[in-house]
């Protein structure tokens, strides 16, 4: 077996986005906060955004203890208001993006004939509107420049198998996966590279106090564990590493991509949070 403690990020070389800016949504818990901190690890100034603030500052704290500078802003993604402030912001205090991780996003675990219309738009505004503003905006600095990399953070439910629990996350996210095809088709020619990471089920608060709890089985984490090939959750520091490396020289020729990082629970059983033969 083997050791699951191995620091995912010791691979890269030190210093290897020294001189860079990241810019990292959701970036303040979960996730985010792992793929912000291993870039700045790795020597890149970081922006993180989250619509809330609590989860910033502490997470800022530690992207500044690793010699790098940070800047926290306070955003939603689905606002093209924000959006631009976001990038306005970053140009003031660091003068490029160089990197872009659209890993802002949200979901709810919820039977089909249980989602209202309000809550339908919501994901869909959240995961696909607002990555697409991200995008957007920063992709035509990137490409101004001729050079960058955007990677959007979608899941292993954003593909052909569908999305129990999550059938508008699933929408939001193939579309997702669509749009980052499109772009890369499009930007690639102008230096810029575009791809999509899917992790699996990853061991974050997230998760458990999100989504675990709402399952008719009292240790829903311990059933989908059997049922994830490598018998493990994931650790946000190996998206992390995942994202790193589509980010650097190594990913160079890597463009239109949908990676999963889901320790084959893509290719197990998909074992249903409830009992869905009753409406």
């Amino acid at each position: 077996m083997s050791d699951h403690t191995t620091d995912p990020m010791g691979v890269f070389a030190p210093g290897i986005f020294e001189g860079k800016t990241a810019v990292v949504t959701g970036g303040g818990r979960g996730i985010g906060k792992a793929i912000a901190l291993g870039f700045a690890r790795l020597g890149a100034d970081v922006v993180i955004a989250s619509r809330k603030p609590e989860n910033l500052e502490p997470t800022a704290g530690e992207i500044r203890a690793a010699g790098v500078k940070c800047l926290p802003v306070t955003m939603s993604i689905r606002e093209p208001d924000q959006v631009d402030h976001l990038v306005e912001e970053t140009l003031g205090n660091f003068g490029k993006i160089d990197f872009l991780v659209n890993n802002a996003g949200g979901q709810f675990p919820a039977k089909p004939w249980d989602i209202s219309d309000s809550g339908w738009r919501a994901v869909v505004d959240l995961n696909l509107n607002g990555t697409w503003n991200m995008c957007n905006r920063v992709g035509k600095h990137m490409l101004g420049r001729r050079e960058g990399a955007i990677v959007n953070i979608v899941h292993v439910y954003s593909f052909d198998r569908g999305a129990p629990a999550f059938i508008h996350s699933g929408a939001a996210r193939a579309g997702v996966v669509n749009m980052t095809r499109t772009l890369a088709y499009y930007y690639a020619r102008h230096g810029v590279r575009v791809n999509a990471l899917a992790p699996g089920s990853v061991g974050t608060e997230g998760l458990r106090e999100e989504e675990y709890a709402k399952a008719d089985d009292d240790d829903y984490e311990a059933t989908q564990v059997r049922d994830i090939p490598s018998h493990r959750l994931g650790r946000p520091e190996e998206v992390a590493a995942t994202a790193a490396f589509l980010c650097s020289p190594a990913g160079a020729y890597v463009n239109g991509a949908a990676i999963m990082a889901d320790g084959g629970q893509y290719l197990g059983p998909w074992t249903d949070m409830w009992d869905v033969e009753t409406i």
